[in-house]
């Protein structure tokens, strides 16, 4: 019988869900959810996806929903919804975002470290350099995971067709040779975010798990290296 199930369970206590295409400048993408399960019940969200009753249904059943946040000042559409739906779970914002939705009651704005109520299993961090926008990174140490949103996207070839897929291939965004777009890319001074980048490699991860795109089941250190080409020193 087909596994109806719309979370898929990775490793040890984190899932993947993936949402609903979203459009992005008229290009259509898809997108990730990664949930995590802390301190034995806690379920604690990464750049939430469009609820839906079999959603709710399977996060009830895996633990209780604590920790909502948004990684980059992209990835906010649907805050306001997982804010009524589990109004006792903890809202935080990316840098920059309690500014662009004031409309959004946040706990707190994401640092370079993790919180206390995640820091024994999950590390934490600014991808600093970028003009526009500062994402926030994280690594799930039991399952050795680094979980990304923009800074790399790493659609299939056959995602789009057309003139959009000519546009995916020239910002850079199309597999096996995903990175973060190139007006992403331009925004960054390099030196800083080289710093950041060497940092991000000291942590221990095999996996890579994206917000867009094919993610990364092994090796991952190997397609951080190749992804991150664009900065300097590393």
């Amino acid at each position: 019988m087909e596994n109806l199930k719309v979370l898929k369970n990775i490793d040890k206590d984190i899932w993947i869900f993936e949402g609903k295409a979203v459009s992005f400048y008229t290009m259509p993408y898809t997108t990730r959810m990664t949930v995590i399960r802390i301190n034995k019940n806690e379920l604690w969200i990464h750049s939430p996806c469009e609820l839906s009753i079999e959603l709710i249904v399977e996060l009830k059943q895996i633990g209780n929903v604590k920790y909502i946040l948004s990684p980059n000042k992209i990835h906010h559409i649907y805050m306001q919804d997982w804010q009524e739906e589990f109004p006792n779970a903890k809202l935080y914002s990316s840098p920059g975002l309690e500014e662009k939705r004031k409309d959004i009651k946040f706990n707190s704005e994401l640092k370079n470290n993790p919180e206390p109520e995640w820091e024994k299993e999950i590390k934490q961090m600014i991808f600093y350099g970028s003009s526009i926008m500062e994402e926030v990174i994280f690594l799930h140490k039991k399952s050795k995971t680094l979980i990304l949103g923009d800074l790399i996207e790493n659609f299939d070839e056959n995602h789009f067709s057309g003139i959009k897929k000519i546009i995916a291939k020239w910002v850079g965004i199309l597999a096996p040779n995903g990175k973060a777009p190139v007006d992403l890319r331009f925004t960054f001074n390099k030196k800083t975010a080289g710093e950041s980048f060497n940092r991000m490699m000291e942590w221990n991860f095999e996996k890579i798990i994206l917000s867009h795109g094919i993610w990364i089941k092994e090796n991952g250190k190997e397609f951080a290296k190749k992804s991150f080409r664009w900065v300097k020193n590393n």
